[in-house]
């Protein structure tokens, strides 16, 4: 895998991601490219707006395209923690200071299948919280030098 990380996605976030690839390599490409053509009929391609829309669209496009079949290559199938414990793909509940907020333990690309925020194992918060249980108060060192406690109010897989 030459250093190529493993993706940890949920089912529902591989199916999303496996869409929007299909998409693009398919309509969206031939979009793209039915645009190119049309500007490059209009003539002199040096002052064509469209034309060089339609090709920065299109870089874009293939990049996209790449990165899916990277992370879809590289993926794995999470299986959550059950309800009470937190670890990749569970939706945890936090009070901070009496302020409730609830997010997804997971990597970014987790958050195409769901409206929770998303929040990284490898971040201070992230790396506190995995691992804990529902209850436990736990506390971690903000960027700005900072404990900051924070008790799990509810753990539940994501679903």
């Amino acid at each position: 895998m030459d250093g190529e990380k493993t993706i940890l996605l949920t089912q529902e976030a591989y199916d999303k991601m496996k869409e929007e690839l299909e998409h693009r390599e398919g309509e969206y490409r031939e979009e793209i490219t039915e645009r190119i053509a049309a500007a490059r009929a209009e003539g002199d391609l040096s002052e064509n707006g469209g034309y060089h829309a339609a090709r920065e669209e299109q870089g874009k496009n293939e990049g996209r395209i790449n990165e899916l079949t990277v992370k879809l290559r590289n993926a794995k199938i999470l299986q959550a923690p059950k309800a009470g414990l937190v670890g990749n793909g569970s939706v945890v509940t936090l009070d901070l200071a009496g302020r409730e907020m609830t997010y997804v333990l997971g990597s970014r690309d987790i958050a195409v299948a769901t409206d929770y925020d998303v929040i990284s194992p490898e971040s201070p918060i992230g790396a506190a919280v995995d691992g804990a249980k529902q209850g436990d108060t736990v506390s971690y060192t903000a960027p700005n030098g900072r404990e900051i406690s924070v008790t799990i109010k509810e753990a539940k897989p994501l679903e």
